[in-house]
């Protein structure tokens, strides 16, 4: 006799209830999707609106670094476009096919912001390569003032990012593009400066390359985060093992079979597992039921779990059973 049950404790697509804690939470969900999206369009506006004079300045100055930044621009309105669409898309319920709602796709473009990040910072280094061999003639000042707005608009961006950066990886991926925009824009400066006292045409496209630097490094974590998503690993916070022996402390769980602990997306760990229990009644089932999967919400974070309890004396009946525990040669015999 075998039992299974899934805790709903996620506010995804959780059924409201009268006199639960569902409607709350789900009014919740919604509140600080609504902020989220805010923070998005007022992020995208300020971009939208700087764009084309840092371009102009950085075709006026001939600063390379300064029309990097611009380009990088470009990316940015990209990427919180794709953003925004993918925080629309994932309000969506779960329905038909797609029974884990559509969460993942805030994953998806995570990764896409990752990917284009890394191709930025390629193609910046390229373009700083050949600046280093052939150096051009730079205006120290229009450079210092376009990258000092830049900088203004990109802290503005961040600040209004960081919040909501830590728990959904879609977010993190729009704010490691204004980190980078914001370290770009301080190389700008840097570099502006050393034109327009020293005359150090030089220093403009080794700013660059540090830019490319810096925005390759806070790509890879998130790249390599998402793909890990996607091929359903276990969060780096859940030591599958030591999930597994918390749950084999539990009085009469002697055995834990076929664990599997995966994220549908940030913040929505899932795991599946079989267990081999003692003997119980349906009253001690539910019991047990209810006190593993409120463990594995408080100690390891896991709000959705579904645990098939099988009783061992079940599981030996099968195994001594001849057709489970003997070849064909020996049922013949019998």
């Amino acid at each position: 006799m075998t039992l299974s049950i899934q805790e709903q404790s996620s506010t995804r697509g959780a059924v409201i209830r009268p006199g639960c804690g569902c409607s709350n939470l789900r009014d919740l969900d919604i509140v600080q999707r609504k902020q989220k999206t805010q923070v998005l369009w007022i992020n995208l506006g300020l971009l939208l609106s700087f764009f084309a004079a840092e371009l102009a300045t950085g075709l006026w100055s001939h600063s390379l670094s300064l029309l990097a930044d611009a380009e990088h621009l470009v990316s940015d309105i990209a990427a919180l476009g794709l953003t925004l669409l993918a925080c629309w898309v994932a309000q969506r319920r779960a329905a038909g096919q797609a029974t884990f709602a559509y969460g993942r796709v805030e994953v998806l473009v995570a990764l896409v912001n990752g990917l284009s990040l890394l191709a930025i910072a390629t193609f910046i280094a390229w373009e700083a390569i050949e600046r280093i061999q052939t150096p051009e003639l730079l205006l120290g000042l229009p450079m210092l003032i376009g990258a000092g707005i830049g900088l203004v608009v990109n802290s503005l961006n961040i600040c209004l990012l960081h919040q909501h950066s830590h728990d959904d990886i879609n977010l993190r991926g729009a704010f490691l593009h204004m980190v980078a925009d914001a370290i770009s824009s301080v190389g700008v400066i840097i570099a502006a400066l050393a034109v327009y006292f020293l005359n150090w045409l030089w220093i403009d496209p080794i700013a660059s390359l540090f830019v490319a630097g810096l925005t390759a490094l806070g790509a890879i974590p998130l790249v390599r985060e998402s793909v890990e998503i996607l091929m359903e690993y276990a969060p780096r916070s859940i030591k599958p093992a030591e999930v597994t022996a918390s749950l084999k402390s539990f009085p009469g769980v002697y055995g834990v079979e076929k664990l599997h602990i995966w994220t549908i997306t940030s913040g929505q760990v899932m795991l599946c597992a079989h267990l081999i229990v003692q003997s119980l009644n349906a009253h001690e089932r539910d019991r047990l039921l209810k006190q593993l999967q409120a463990h594995l919400k408080q100690e390891h974070g896991i709000g959705e779990s579904i645990l098939q309890l099988t009783s061992r004396d079940y599981t030996e009946s099968i195994a001594l059973h001849p057709l489970f525990n003997n070849n064909l040669v020996d049922l013949i015999k019998l």
